[in-house]
């Protein structure tokens, strides 16, 4: 398995599946650059601890499914299954207490051994959709 893959795979399931910002170090770039579904963009590792923590307050349970990743050069790309549980407001929408399931995907960009750059693109009308389920 390469590398690429590798850091995919402990960013989301060490990093995010367990809310562990202490491996920023290991995995990100000091200046990443992150552009999140959620309509967040984030530089660094104060700014993206923050979206962590942001993430972390709407769906405690906050889990990623990695679904494919494909990997060449200094890029890479992967698929995946986002699910929670809505414990905290977002989107202006208050704690439902909805177990949510949504799609995205997310671009990577490499450098010096580690993840510089990662833009992701998430079903948030599907997610939405589920938050205002009547």
């Amino acid at each position: 398995m390469d590398r690429n893959r590798r850091f995919i795979e402990r960013f989301y399931l060490d990093m995010w599946n367990r809310f562990d910002k202490t491996i920023f170090p290991e995995l990100l770039a000091e200046d990443l650059r992150f552009r999140g579904s959620l309509g967040q963009s984030k530089v660094g590792y104060a700014e993206f601890g923050d979206y962590v923590d942001f993430v972390q307050r709407a769906f405690p349970d906050f889990s990623n499914k990695i679904e494919e990743i494909i990997s060449e050069g200094d890029k890479a790309f992967a698929k995946l299954t986002y699910r929670g549980t809505h414990r905290g407001e977002i989107f202006g929408i208050a704690p439902t207490g909805r177990h949510i399931c949504y799609a995205g995907a997310a671009v990577f960009k490499f450098r010096d051994n580690r993840i510089a750059e990662v833009w992701v693109l998430g079903d948030i009308y599907g997610l939405i959709s589920q938050l205002q389920a009547r």
